[in-house]
């Protein structure tokens, strides 16, 4: 099949990539962008490479700002950066002469860490952008323009006993196959020299890691790649036609199995122990629930991952767990107890002298036979990334095992790999995480003014957030907004009217899937009324019970079980907004202010309740937040403004302002502010507390 032939079915195993240049595109472009458009084509199909995998480069002639003559200049791909989203500004420069000219510094193999340390001293024109260590694998090859990648069909071949052999019967000699060996300078020397003594390859497969291949121009490049991985998906495609894989389904996938990893991805966190609480990622793909289903199942489990890049995502082995057995907490705790004793033996184990302090032992990758694949970390990118990380070994071992046993990294070289002192400092490096970040909120009433707010100042320093709210297009909306400004990960939306126990239930159920569990809970969502007690109807009594006592009630009862998991990790917090008037009597608002006044009175019974949990309760007392609020546009208005004698335009707000003692308007992002204080590590030894945030009003003193 041609590269540029679609696959004529998607239940193939290995997808087809199809040949996507432009060559209208490719003739507006100068030499740096061409190199940046056959990366961006590259690392934007993700049949091509993972995220964050591959680099590409070009040999380019500059002109050196010293001197003024032609040089030649190597652009490859940074460090940590990501070829399907990177700009010119990704790729590092290097004088192409000053790289070989390396060679006079490396005295063998133990070396490779002290040639990294040269790369800087061959910058280009300044360029800030750290160079990779897969620099010499491009360096030191004499052809202009290089690709390396590892598609899950390539890697199948690499990580296999009968790669070699499929190598040679795909590709008839023209690819190259050199045995497993880290990336650095040794490698580049190995590939260099491979090159040299067999002239006629066009491209080497890397055992364990990928494939390396070239062409004299940018065009040619990126077809003789897209070519390659297509060769091996139809090779694996073929293989694979008519066989069940992993040994055939042992168990089948369970129809309730949303649910239950609603219900296990909190219990699971809760049991893992840690600075900062993990965030959950869950998928049941096809693949996720094939394998873990299989007769192979547990054998090919134990064997980890092999390319570097699912290894650095996925930890050495993924913790496995019996699906008759998720309702045994007890189970639960002791086989993430057994995974971190695991793994602390295994860096015992090949620890070296110089290694790094040993990092989280908590798994990363948890599999459930019939139910699927949930991924953990500190982030909830991180974690989604891990788990598609994790879905591409699935694919390589199907390919691998399709045409001979499936090989994983040696445990030692798994290790070098995962405690490189380069990979640590490069750790060392990043930024400090945010304060919120591993926290999960979930904030009720989240489409209106204080609601979104509340979530847009959680999620600001890094909380995760399911928008809950009645009004299903416009929560909508609030999530899209959220998620453009913070990512998509971090945010989520659900249609819940607190009212309807089947709808607060499921909207815990989705919070707890999405983001693994629940840290904080924010009670927002309310309404309001006004009139005298003689107007007052039992249907409108009802109506602000409902949502304002009942519907605080029935969100908080179903926190409650997510909340009590995260008591060893320091606990959890529920923040109800109340009311001025829940504490201070209003002319005409029977109604609304008794049935705030009982949801603050819950806030306090709560928190004496939730104190042996390490369950914080508060609350926060608003008073006339009318711009940004959707109550205040409606009949509220009208009926406040009625029960003062007032107009309902300007002449309201300055009445508020003015009845306060600091004549100040009071915004949803004030609430936000007292909410995110009782909601975060600030209001640690905090509970049973009220805040006014009212601009000063006497009656609303708290005795």
């Amino acid at each position: 099949m041609n590269a540029q032939t679609p696959v004529a079915s998607a239940a193939l195993p290995f997808a087809v990539p199809v040949n996507r240049w432009d060559d209208a595109v490719a003739a507006k472009l100068s030499p740096a962008q061409l190199l940046l458009y056959r990366s961006n084509l590259l690392g934007s199909d993700l049949i091509v490479t993972n995220f964050g995998g591959g680099n590409t480069s070009a040999k380019l002639t500059e002109t050196d700002p010293l001197t003024g003559t032609p040089v030649d200049v190597l652009w490859v791909k940074g460090s940590g950066g990501d070829i399907g989203s990177m700009k010119l500004d990704g790729f590092a420069t290097l004088y192409q002469a000053k790289l070989l000219g390396l060679e006079a510094h490396y005295a063998g193999p133990d070396d490779d860490d002290k040639m990294v340390g040269f790369l800087p001293h061959c910058t280009f024109n300044l360029n800030g952008r750290a160079a990779s260590i897969d620099t010499p694998l491009h360096s030191l090859l004499p052809f202009a323009h290089v690709d390396h990648v590892h598609p899950d069909a390539i890697i199948a071949l690499a990580a296999s006993s009968g790669g070699e052999a499929a190598t040679q019967e795909i590709w008839g000699g023209t690819i190259g196959w050199l045995p497993w060996k880290r990336p650095g300078y040794t490698l580049g020397m190995m590939l260099r020299d491979y090159v040299a003594a067999n002239p006629q390859v066009k491209g080497v497969m890397l055992a364990g890691h990928g494939i390396i291949c070239w062409a004299d121009s940018a065009k040619a490049c990126y077809e003789h790649t897209v070519q390659l991985i297509a060769d091996a998906a139809n090779y694996l495609n073929a293989k694979l036609a008519g066989k069940p894989a992993f040994g055939g389904q042992a168990v089948a996938p369970n129809p309730d199995r949303a649910s239950i990893a609603a219900d296990l991805m909190p219990r699971l966190r809760g049991a893992m122990t840690g600075a900062r609480a993990k965030l959950g990622h869950f998928s049941d793909d096809a693949e996720a629930l094939e394998f873990t289903g299989s007769v192979d199942f547990e054998r090919l489990a134990a064997l980890g991952t092999s390319c570097p890049d699912h290894f650095l995502r996925t930890k050495i082995a993924p913790l496995t767990l019996d699906p008759a057995r998720l309702q045994d907490d007890a189970y639960l705790v002791q086989k993430v107890s057994d995974y971190r004793d695991m793994y602390a033996a295994y860096y015992a184990r090949r620890k070296r002298a110089n290694s790094p302090a040993m990092r989280d032992a908590n798994p990363v990758v948890v599999l459930v036979p019939g139910v699927g694949r949930m991924t953990f970390a500190t982030d909830k990118t991180t974690a989604r990334l891990a788990g598609e990380f994790y879905g591409n070994a699935i694919n390589v071992m199907r390919g691998a095992e399709a045409i001979g046993s499936y090989i994983a990294l040696d445990e030692q070289e798994a290790f070098d790999i995962e405690y490189w002192l380069l990979e640590e400092a490069k750790l060392q490096r990043m930024p400090a995480p945010k304060p919120m970040v591993g926290k999960v909120a979930l904030v009720t009433g989240g489409a209106g003014g204080i609601g979104a707010a509340s979530a847009a100042r959680l999620l600001r320093d890094g909380a995760c957030v399911m928008l809950a709210d009645r009004d299903g297009a416009a929560v909508e909306d609030v999530r899209a907004c959220f998620a453009a400004q913070f990512g998509a990960d971090v945010v989520r939306a659900a249609v819940c009217d607190v009212t309807d126990e089947a709808q607060v239930a499921a909207a815990f159920a989705d919070c707890a899937r999405e983001f693994g569990g629940l840290d904080i809970l924010v009670a927002n969502a309310g309404i309001a009324s006004s009139a005298p007690i003689e107007d007052t109807t039992v249907d409108l009594w009802n109506r602000n019970y409902d949502v304002l006592a009942k519907g605080y009630f029935l969100t908080a009862r179903a926190a409650w079980p997510l909340l009590r998991q995260m008591k060893a990790q320091g606990g959890s917090s529920v923040v109800f907004i109340g009311s001025k008037n829940g504490v201070a009597a209003a002319t005409n608002a029977s109604a609304y202010a008794s049935a705030k006044a009982a949801a603050n009175h819950l806030a306090r019974c709560l928190a004496l309740e939730g104190a042996a949990h390490g369950i914080r309760v508060n609350t926060v007392n608003p008073d006339a937040v009318i711009k940004g609020s959707r109550i205040w546009d409606g009949d509220w208005r009208k009926e406040r403004a009625g029960a003062h004698g007032i107009d309902t335009g300007k002449e309201l707000e300055e009445h508020y302002r003015q009845r306060s003692m600091l004549k100040r308007d009071v915004l949803p992002e004030d609430i936000a502010e007292a909410v995110y204080f009782l909601a975060s590590d600030m209001a640690a030894k905090s509970t049973g507390n009220m805040i006014n945030v009212d601009a000063g009003n006497a009656q609303a003193f708290t005795r």
